[in-house]
Parts: C-alpha cells; structure tokens; sequence
C-alpha cells in the first residue's frame, strides 16, 4: 500500500526539524520526503494532511499491563490497541503482573500472546506496537531475593525493574554490581516508605485543606540522594522513575553536572496537576508518587525542558470501576493515560507555548528510547515508517465507547478533549 501525505507539518527532533512536506510511505517504509511530491503511481492514497502533524512514533518507557493476572483491567490486546490509538509504536510493560515477570518462560508467553494478537488481527496487524518488557529484579513479596537476572536478560527482557520502592540498600548495591556486565537499563522507583507512610497527598497547604494525610517530599528526595551516592560509588547507569519534586531536580541536575551515568522520567499527570486538582476528591488523582505542589510542576516542566528529566513516562495503570469506586485515601492509586497523554500535553504544553512542539516529541520519542538504549529513526527516505499521524484540533468525547483501554480511571473521563491521533505506523 502507497500513501501520500499533501502539506503535512512534520515533526522531527532526530533532524530538529519542524516543517510541511509532502511525505511517500510505501510497504512499511518512507519513500520521499519532499516540498512537494507528483510522481506517484495510479493505486496511491492521497491525503491532504494541512493542519495534522507527522511525528515518529511515541515510546513509553513503563506503563502496567492487566494481563497475566488481572485481565478485567486489561489485556495485553486491549492494552497494545490503547497504545496504539494513542500514538504509541513502542510500549514497554511492568513487571508487577500475576505472577509476577520473574523468568524466561513468562517472558516468551507473552511475546507469544503479542505475535498471536497480530496475526489474530488481519490488516490491522500493523497497529501493533513493539511490546517491551522489563524483568523483575526480584522474586519475593518482601523484596529480599532476586531473580535470575542473566536468564531474563538472554530471554529478551528491554532492561530491569520492580516498578516499586527497593529500600534495601545492600540488595540495590549488589544488583547494581551483578547487572553492570549484562549492559541492560535497570530503572528504580525511590521512595522512602517509612517517610511516606500512609500518606496519599503531596504535603503542604492543599493536604492540610483537604484533610488528607500527606507525604513528604523527602520521602522521594532522600532515597534518590541514597540512590545517587550508590550510583556514584558503583558507575551502573541506572534509570530515576517517577520523579515529582522540584528538589528531586536538584539533585539529578547535580548529578548529571558531576558525570553520573544517570537519566531519569516523569510521568505526564505530574506535568499537567498539581495538588489543587484533588479539591475534586477524584480517586483517579490519587496517584503514587502524588501530584505535586505547583513549584514542583513548574520544576518537573523546566527539568523536561533541558533535558534533566530525559522522558515523559505515561504510567499507564488501569483499574476497574469497582476497584476505584471508594474513598480517595483508600482506592489503589493510579490512571490510564496511553490514549489521553499525547492531545492533553499537547494542549496544555504546546498550545499555550510553553512546550516547542519539538520539545513535546522529543520527550515522548527520543529521548523514551534512548532511555532504553534504542533509537528512533528520523522522517527521511529509506527509513522505517514508524509513525504518528496525529490532528491538534479534532476534539473528542473521553468515554468507554471511544476508549480501547478495558478501564476508565481517569479524571479527564466524560470530558471532551482536542487533539487526536489519526494513525499509528508501527
């Protein structure tokens, strides 16, 4: 199949270029790239693409998939097609299904689920993203053992993590130690949950208004310090997730300065609220790490901005009604986010200027793989068409119907949005 994309504004912050071109794909590739494209065969799709934006494909560096365990809330078809829909061409998943991620063979039967799912699917098969997917570093509830990190690592697994707080300090050296010969990212989650506690709100003048427990900002800011000092001594490049306090961008700006082999992410909910939004009590903004104050979104925008946070994660976690459907402090936190992120940030972020739109993809695209020690492939002729077609002004209705994702936790549901993804090249 040949298609022709007339005057379309092409994004690319491989080549930091922001233009209109007329863009050739055919039979999964990019065929030309040009001001203007005439020569095209008779059986060729043309498109006129004036106000839509072409941009390579979104990567996530963590999000959770239902599946194996808890496929009422998502199933890895539901969740690669949420993915897809939402401009996502690489997807990478948690290890924290049931049972957990922990060994090669669980590894394959997912890969295999995935290659099923795309032969099931006839000629939508290339909506299909490229499935990642992390290992657990270790194999018990209480965090003391861990898993077979060479077996996983020769099974295919993108890199390692828990995808929760490890504050064991002796078992992070030692993976620190045993993972630097396998050349894998290994991403951490630091949080103090001794400091945490039962908190549920980011501390400060909006927690105590709203009569929530809160959380201090030490409880992230000190286990990244223990994190770094460890990093320092060791030299493992490791991956900060979830970063969402202004002094948590000290300290990686610091750290970064001094030479230590670091990147760090954050989420796009942290980007877009702060503690205000939770005046609603929405069980889907209780989240973990919470949303900040306002000082520390504007930190965590500018530390996207130059590169001290290096990604944009959508920390996709879904959840059922039922499960949602209690008091804020007690319903299991987190939110969907794969087909909302790209039109919300674009809305907030770039219309109001204060993203580039550059700026935008680049934390959503290259900078997500680089994370993961890939690359993106510029939009130019030859290359792979990995692809998102994406309309700033389409406005839609956030609700089950026009959702793929099994859940709808999500603040932003029954609302409409602008911004659309028109089509995923994968």
């Amino acid at each position: 199949m040949t298609e022709l994309l007339q005057k379309v504004r092409v994004i690319d912050p491989v080549s930091e270029i922001d233009e209109l071109f007329d863009v050739l794909i055919a039979d999964g590739y990019i065929r030309e790239v040009a001001s203007h494209i005439s020569d095209i065969t008779s059986d060729t799709q043309i498109r006129d693409c004036q106000g839509l934006v072409l941009g390579p494909g979104l990567v996530d560096l963590y999000s959770h998939s239902g599946e194996p365990g808890f496929e009422e809330r998502e199933t890895l078809l539901s969740f690669l097609q949420s993915a897809a829909a939402g401009g996502f061409t690489r997807v990478s998943i948690l290890p924290d299904t049931s049972p957990v991620i922990d060994n090669p063979a669980l590894v394959a039967q997912l890969q295999q689920k995935r290659a099923e799912g795309q032969r099931g699917r006839g000629a939508e098969k290339s909506l299909s993203p490229l499935l990642h997917i992390w290992g657990a570093i270790t194999l018990d509830v209480a965090g003391k053992q861990l898993t077979e990190l060479a077996d996983l690592a020769a099974a295919g697994v993108v890199g390692f993590t828990d995808g929760k707080p490890l504050e064991n300090l002796a078992l992070v050296r030692r993976v620190l130690e045993y993972l630097q010969p396998l050349g894998k990212p290994v991403a951490f989650w630091p949080s103090d949950r001794q400091l945490a506690a039962n908190g549920v709100m980011r501390e400060g003048a909006n927690a105590l208004r709203f009569g929530l427990p809160p959380i201090p900002a030490s409880a992230e800011t000190t286990a990244i310090a223990a994190m770094l000092e460890l990093v320092a001594t060791i030299g493992t490049p490791v991956h900060i997730m979830r970063v969402s306090t202004s002094r948590s961008v000290e300290l990686i700006a610091s750290a970064k300065a001094a030479g230590l082999p670091i990147t760090a992410s954050t989420t796009w909910m942290h980007l877009l609220l702060d503690t205000k939004a939770i005046k609603s009590y929405h069980t889907s903004l209780h989240l973990d790490p919470p949303l900040g104050n306002p000082s520390d979104v504007a930190a965590l925008r500018a530390g996207v901005r130059a590169g001290v946070i290096d990604a944009i994660a959508i920390d996709h976690t879904p959840y059922s009604y039922e499960e949602k459907v209690q008091a804020f402090a007690e319903a299991p936190a987190g939110a969907i986010g794969l087909e909302l992120a790209l039109p919300l940030l674009w809305q907030y972020l770039v219309e109001t200027e204060e993203f580039t739109a550059l700026e935008l993809w680049q934390a959503l695209s290259t900078r997500p793989a680089e994370c993961l020690g890939q690359k993106v492939s510029a939009i130019l002729p030859h290359q792979p068409a990995e692809l998102t077609l994406f309309d700033p002004q389409q406005t839609w209705k956030v609700e089950r119907k026009s959702l793929y994702t099994l859940s709808q936790n999500t603040p932003w549901l029954g609302q409409q949005l602008k911004g659309h993804v028109v089509q995923t090249w994968c």
